[in-house]
């Protein structure tokens, strides 16, 4: 099947090779559009958050391999700089390692020798099988999430998960939407997710585009809507989930949680296996990117803080698994989040051939 983005689309001769991104940047202000022609391109157009969310990364990093073959680039060195561009999201540096694989791949060939434009094609086709496979891992996700959400909800979420972080309709916000569709969301919570507004810049820009009943609160809000009862479930997605459970998630998540499990409310992380690194064994061993001081010192171009003021700036947060009440993966849901559990999915994240279905699906493992 062909996969139709909103983040992401590939441009073929004449008008490419090009990669064009959706400037997640410019949201909700205005729908503007960056053509990244080259390698160093895409990569800063990674670092900027121009493109962002784990499985998105996953698939902007295959076709970033794509256009470094399409135009006879040092691949190799390509696909090292494409990886690196940010250290927490696992399904950036799975991504390149799979159309790297299948570019590797094609010049094993001898009769007759694979030419460039072969090894570039096959790039370009493991990108697009990359993109096909999240567009139907998110329908997944969203088919057993919804047997979590009860008739009614009222689901607080943070930061951003919808169609922006996938080649489908997304993670968390897959259920959100599905809940929606079936009749069963009275309201959606959206944090604002300090410092850079992911949850009120884009998940509620994608919230209004669905016809969403939604709410913006700030992020310090959360605590006392919990404690007012206003909320029934917490659903959040994840960058990185290492073997033992504990998830990499926007900066903020690890408080939701603490809060959610002092309420009693169901804490439910939404990713793709894609996500689940075993090379990493523990929450203290993920990598937490930090960003510049700038992104909390100043909002929407004006200086918040005193100038020269330094600031603590984690992109993500560590989530410990005991936190989490259930993870929702495309092959169904693992409960209790144990590495144990983890390990039935098959080949994690980590893994350059991407995930085996060996869960129990659409039941929670106990």
């Amino acid at each position: 099947m062909a996969t139709e983005m909103i983040a992401l689309r590939w441009l073929d001769p004449p008008d490419g090779p090009a990669i064009v991104l959706l400037d997640q940047t410019r949201l909700p202000a205005a729908e503007t559009y960056l053509t990244c022609t080259d390698v160093p391109q895409l990569i800063d157009a990674i670092g900027r958050l121009v493109v962002r969310g784990a499985p998105m990364l996953g698939v902007a990093g295959a076709f970033g391999v794509a256009l470094a073959a399409a135009r006879d680039d040092d691949v190799e060195a390509a696909a090292t700089a494409i990886a690196a561009a940010r250290p927490t999201a696992v399904n950036l540096g799975w991504g390149v390692r799979r159309a790297l694989a299948a570019w590797r791949a094609a010049a094993m060939g001898n009769d007759p020798v694979p030419s460039a434009q072969d090894r570039a094609l096959a790039a370009l086709a493991e990108a697009r099988a990359i993109a096909d496979q999240d567009a139907a891992a998110s329908a997944a996700m969203a088919r057993h999430g919804l047997g979590l959400v009860p008739p009614g909800a009222r689901i607080l979420t943070h930061c951003n998960t919808g169609g922006l972080v996938s080649a489908g309709a997304g993670t968390a916000f897959a259920v959100i939407l599905a809940a929606h569709q079936a009749g069963r969301l009275e309201r959606l919570w959206v944090d604002e997710t300090r410092p850079l507004l992911q949850g009120a810049r884009l998940t509620a820009w994608e919230a209004r585009r669905a016809g969403i009943p939604h709410s913006v609160l700030a992020d310090g809000a959360a605590a006392s809507l919990l404690a007012a009862g206003q909320v029934d479930l917490v659903l959040t997605g994840a960058d990185r989930i290492a073997a033992d459970g504990s998830v990499a998630n926007k900066v903020g998540t690890y408080g939701l949680a603490v809060l959610a499990r002092h309420h009693n409310v169901p804490f439910v992380v939404v990713a793709p296996v894609s996500t689940v690194d075993f090379g990493t064994p523990d929450g203290a061993s993920i990598t937490v990117e930090h960003r510049p001081a700038a992104e909390v010192a100043w909002l929407a171009g004006q200086p918040v803080a005193p100038a020269g003021t330094e600031a603590y700036n984690p992109a993500f947060d560590v989530t410990p698994a005991d936190l989490i009440t259930a993870l929702v993966t495309e092959e169904g849901l693992i409960h209790p989040v144990t590495e144990g559990n983890l390990r039935i999915l098959g080949t994690p994240g980590g893994s350059d051939t991407g995930p085996q279905n060996r869960c129990l699906r659409g039941t929670m493992r106990s």
